[in-house]
């Protein structure tokens, strides 16, 4: 009986089993993973959850940097001060006009410039690399290069403008209607490599079977391009979007180092709002009010997004 076991390789059932969990893992496994989890776990509580918890309970506080603890309780006159404040709205005004005057382009744009590079076949790293390289240069060196170039007199923007018979150009920064503007197309040219890379990878996924079976039945690049990659990309549009407008909400550093809410407020976005209020007033509940209404903005603007493509979604199905 013995050999006959060893021959068929039989187990007794007694001496196979080993206890698991209801998921079926072993015990020593999961107490692993929550080990391996640990660090970050606790990094990102203490970084990211328990800052905006902190925020949240301060906004209903007279909160100041002069005084140790939470302070007197406001309820929601913080909110309420900033609501009926005008700069307040004039700097959500700034924040929706940079929003508009960046996302557009940046999806657009990027959308183009990785079609066009997914066609070249060779060198395609080099445009990979030409793309994503300002991206990841940091905010300080974007804004030098970029107040050089709008610098009046001297900058290449005004050299350019004065080559095309513009005796006396306008600085960019320095003029009201022009300074948002200058900085969009600073922000363009520093973020765009992410959303190129992004498409880039999308159109990789794509199959090329579909290209050339449209290409047998005599579609043109454009219907190609309008039947099949913008169809099959409309996840990759969708998250670039909503990051697109995510990040745009939440600019400061472009603005702060370029031309710190200038001239006048007219530049002024929400979070330089929050920054003045916080550590040059010393408001921390004030401002942590402000932070709030513009998370509350990001969220309604995000979930306005999400239901107009569930609604897209319906129709074409």
């Amino acid at each position: 009986m013995t050999a006959q076991i060893e021959t068929t390789g039989v187990v007794a059932p007694s001496a196979g089993r080993t206890r698991r969990g209801a998921g079926g893992t072993l015990p020593g496994m999961t107490r692993s993973a929550w080990l391996f989890l640990a660090p970050f776990g606790i990094l990102y509580v203490i970084f990211l959850i328990w800052p905006v918890i902190y925020m949240i309970i301060t906004s209903f506080f007279n909160t100041t940097m002069v005084k140790n603890g939470f302070g007197s309780f406001a309820g929601l006159a913080n909110y309420q001060e900033m609501l009926t404040k005008p700069e307040f709205w004039s700097a959500l005004w700034h924040t929706i006009q940079f929003t508009i005057y960046t996302v557009p382009p940046l999806v657009i744009l990027a959308f183009v410039f990785a079609v066009l590079a997914n066609r070249v076949r060779r060198g395609q790293a080099i445009f990979r690399l030409a793309f994503f390289v300002p991206f990841i240069l940091p905010s300080a060196a974007i804004a030098l290069i970029w107040n050089f170039i709008f610098t009046p007199a001297t900058g290449l923007w005004n050299s350019f403008q004065t080559l095309l018979g513009d005796t006396d150009p306008l600085p960019v920064l320095g003029t009201p209607k022009l300074a948002m503007i200058g900085i969009a197309i600073t922000t363009v040219w520093w973020t765009i490599g992410f959303n190129f890379v992004l498409y880039l990878a999308g159109l990789q996924d794509i199959p090329r079977e579909l290209y050339e079976a449209a290409a047998v039945d005599g579609a043109t690049e454009w219907q190609q391009i309008r039947s099949i990659t913008i169809p099959l990309l409309s996840r990759t549009t969708t998250l670039v979007i909503l990051l697109q407008i995510v990040a745009s909400m939440k600019i400061f550093d472009q603005v702060y180092l370029m031309t710190q809410g200038g001239p006048g407020i007219d530049t002024q976005v929400l979070l330089g709002l929050v920054t003045n209020t916080a550590f040059t007033d010393y408001r921390i509940g004030a401002a942590s009010a402000a932070s709030v209404l513009l998370f509350i903005v990001i969220l309604l603007v995000t979930v306005l997004r999400q239901v107009v493509e569930m609604i897209q979604q319906r129709r074409a199905a």
